[in-house]
């Protein structure tokens, strides 16, 4: 099993083995160093099971490691930079329960860079015996307060002045801590899907599933939803009408904010390629430049780190703000989003609707043999001949997934129908070429 765009990832006990994670435990302690490490997981079932193998690889080598047990993967990276450290997380983010993964961050709480990582993979066969001291495994589940305490910090001592919102934390890391954190910011918390049992993490619920949290909200007359994902690192909002904000929308909301505010440091927000073509319009007006990645948050870090800017992020829900955090942080996005939401007095509606428009954007996965390392070359003529169809008022995108063997089409246009037509074609040359 080798590292895709978010950590290794597969079914638990049958790809991802607990020995696959003892020997990656052994081989990121010889590549990243003896510790302190912290780790933490997600409530899947298998999770408890392989967090156990990892620690054991890390303590072999002699790293000293720090359980948190069930915590979102951002408190990892926040305790791993707090410690000074490394850490690992066991999640299979918005992946069903049986599905797993670990995430391993570098020093600092980063995400680790291609070459790391490729280093970390090498040494995972054909390890040496361990023959050094044994490192001390202590459990620390008392780091909640300084986490919770950080996330609130976002909003620089501002209150959200008993605002209602429900949270949707999929049965998953953030189900315990949800509603401390916004209760803490002085919002009136309602949390739902927050009852794991091992099994319903992401079941019809969280970031990839809004539809109860959207009903909720409605219900309640609540100001706005809150839906993360498995491991809390993305969010997608629901406004008071029950209509999703998507991450494009946060973002754009946000990246406006802060320009507003002359915060948005070099006038510039960092996207991925699949990016809505409203949001760069959106920005275009605005006079903010983008500057565009691969898909996958630690590429949008990387761009971060590098140009010294203030947001970034994709529009699944990744959002990160490097002045606070180092990765995407669902609970951190959403009191950022609630304190836009408060000062502004408007309703979500209203805000996500002047913030930018989306264009029709279809998404097309294609199950195939093998994915192709250069799937634009494979298919050059049809992409080609879609773009033409489109013109400068669509736009086409064709990628292999980094995790699974998928070929991703989007196709973005003016009308749905143009842009399901347009889709539905270059499918069909996926099929043809690739089976």
């Amino acid at each position: 099993m080798r590292f895709g765009t978010d950590g290794i990832r597969g079914v638990a006990n049958v790809e991802l083995t607990a020995d696959l994670a003892l020997r990656l435990g052994r081989a990121a302690a010889r590549v990243l160093g003896d510790g302190p490490a912290v780790v933490g997981g997600d409530t899947r079932r298998s999770t408890p099971m392989i967090e156990a193998a990892l620690v054991a690889g890390l303590a072999s080598e002699g790293v000293e490691v720090h359980r948190l047990g069930v915590t979102p993967t951002p408190a990892v990276a926040f305790h791993a930079a707090r410690l000074g450290g490394f850490g690992a997380v066991v999640s299979a983010s918005h992946n069903p329960f049986h599905d797993n993964g670990i995430k391993v961050f570098g020093r600092g709480g980063s995400k680790l860079s291609d070459d790391v990582e490729a280093a970390i993979a090498a040494g995972l066969d054909d390890l040496p015996a361990p023959d050094g001291p044994v490192g001390a495994v202590v459990d620390r589940t008392g780091f909640d307060d300084a986490y919770v305490e950080h996330v609130v910090g976002v909003l620089e001592g501002r209150r959200l002045g008993g605002l209602p919102v429900v949270i949707d934390a999929a049965n998953g890391a953030a189900s315990r801590l949800a509603e401390e954190v916004i209760g803490r910011a002085d919002a009136e918390p309602h949390v739902i899907a927050a009852s794991p049992d091992g099994t319903n993490i992401n079941d019809r619920c969280g970031a990839t599933h809004p539809e109860a949290l959207a009903a909720e909200v409605v219900r309640t007359g609540a100001a706005a939803g809150l839906a993360l994902d498995g491991d809390a690192d993305r969010l997608i909002a629901v406004d008071e009408t029950g209509r999703v904000v998507d991450g494009d929308h946060v973002m754009a909301i946000c990246a406006l904010d802060l320009h507003a505010q002359g915060r948005l440091r070099h006038d510039t927000v960092v996207v991925t390629v699949m990016t809505n073509l409203g949001f760069r319009l959106a920005m275009r007006a605005a006079g903010i430049e983008l500057v565009e990645t691969a898909v996958g948050d630690r590429y949008v870090l990387e761009a971060l780190r590098a140009g010294g800017y203030s947001i970034g992020g994709e529009q699944s829900g990744h959002v990160v703000f490097p002045d606070h955090a180092t990765t995407g942080d669902g609970l951190l996005t959403g009191l950022v989003l609630l304190d836009v939401l408060r000062r502004s007095g408007r309703p979500l509606s209203e805000l996500a609707a002047a913030a930018m428009t989306s264009l029709p954007q279809v998404l097309v996965n294609v199950r195939v043999r093998e994915r192709p390392a250069d799937v634009d070359a494979l298919l050059a003529d049809e992409i080609g001949v879609a773009a033409a169809r489109l013109g400068a008022d669509g736009r086409v995108l064709v990628r292999s997934s980094g995790t699974e063997p998928l070929v991703r089409v989007m196709v973005e246009a003016p009308t749905r129908e143009l842009a399901t037509s347009v889709a539905d074609g270059l499918a069909a040359a996926v099929v043809a070429r690739l089976g």
